[in-house]
């Protein structure tokens, strides 16, 4: 019920962390008068196309101007901003999951973290978001601010995983059937879609490896004691499949070459026998087109033999140009 009131605000979930894995959903007339407990966090998740969004942000956040602006601005890129009083904002980027979207055309969450409040925008729907809510419901979601904002960029980096195998077993397919049939020519734009779509990953998944590298050294109090290692572990996770993406684009790149290489093959040998039978066929054509003018004096042309005459002196010269080519090592 809270989920339909929320949404004529533009806020999509509403959740109280009860600092043991679960939590309660709250309406948005609630957000004023609340009082956390000191185990307890509140997440906050909006549309960020609502204009009741925007509103809120400016008059009723508690977020400063600025924080307000880099959150409703139009296009961002993943990064990490470190503010005040042990606040920070958060730009990543997931694998757009949505019904009939290109996966490497990637969603952003931007997120408002502070000790005990996380606010998340996006712009269209996120299923990291849900898998969230998921574990809410089972009671094995995360305890407080610092867990949230992990447990989200573990459940976007599992989704680049998908992908980026995805990815790497086209190519894997694309390589075996060229080494296994010399006659298969491989699709050039499926390739070349390929890598396009590993050079959208990399535009984005770089900067966000950098940024799990500087949550792995962050020295907010609020954050959790391990929170570092697993930052980490994501910024490692991130790091190979970086490689693996430039793995892909590089062995997609020398099937193109080697099939390019391949036709320039089968082309040049072509073009070499139409040479050679070109060469063969020139002397000869001139010799017939020299007796075939019309004018007097052609020697045998009132012989009876004249004709096989001709013919054998043209194929004593057809056999005398393969012996010449064979003896230069032409053919």
């Amino acid at each position: 019920m809270f989920e339909e009131d929320n949404a004529q605000w533009g806020l999509v979930h509403a959740l109280v962390l009860d600092g043991k894995g679960g939590a309660r959903a709250i309406a948005r007339t609630e957000l004023d008068s609340l009082q956390l407990q000191t185990q307890e966090s509140l997440w906050l998740h909006w549309d960020r196309s609502h204009p009741q969004t925007r509103t809120w942000l400016l008059q009723d956040s508690g977020l400063s101007a600025f924080a307000c602006d880099l959150l409703l601005e139009e296009n961002t890129r993943p990064r990490l901003l470190q503010m005040a009083n042990e606040q920070m904002l958060l730009f990543l980027r997931g694998v757009n999951l949505n019904p009939g979207a290109e996966p490497e055309d990637m969603v952003s969450v931007r997120i408002f973290a502070e000790a005990q409040r996380v606010i998340s925008l996006r712009l269209r729907p996120l299923r990291a978001s849900d898998e969230v809510l998921q574990q809410l419901d089972e009671g094995r979601g995360p305890k407080s601010s610092s867990e949230l904002l992990l447990l989200m960029g573990e459940l976007l980096t599992e989704k680049v995983q998908a992908l980026v195998s995805e990815l790497s077993e086209a190519v894997d397919e694309e390589e075996e059937k060229v080494e296994t049939d010399e006659r298969y020519s491989p699709e050039h734009g499926s390739l070349q879609q390929i890598r396009r779509r590993a050079a959208g990953l990399r535009r984005f998944l770089a900067p966000q490896r950098d940024i799990y590298a500087q949550l792995s050294r962050n020295k907010c109090s609020w954050f959790a004691d391990p929170a570092a290692d697993y930052w980490n572990e994501l910024n490692n996770s991130l790091i190979r499949y970086l490689e693996e993406l430039e793995l892909a684009r590089e062995r997609a790149a020398l099937v193109l070459e080697s099939e390019d290489r391949r036709r320039s093959e089968r082309m040049n040998r072509t073009m070499y026998r139409f040479g050679i039978i070109t060469c063969i066929f020139l002397p000869m054509s001139f010799v017939t087109g020299l007796l075939g003018i019309n004018v007097g004096g052609i020697p045998g042309a009132s012989s009876p033999y004249g004709f096989l005459v001709a013919s054998l002196i043209v194929l004593g010269l057809a056999l005398g140009q393969w012996w010449l080519l064979r003896t230069l090592k032409w053919v």
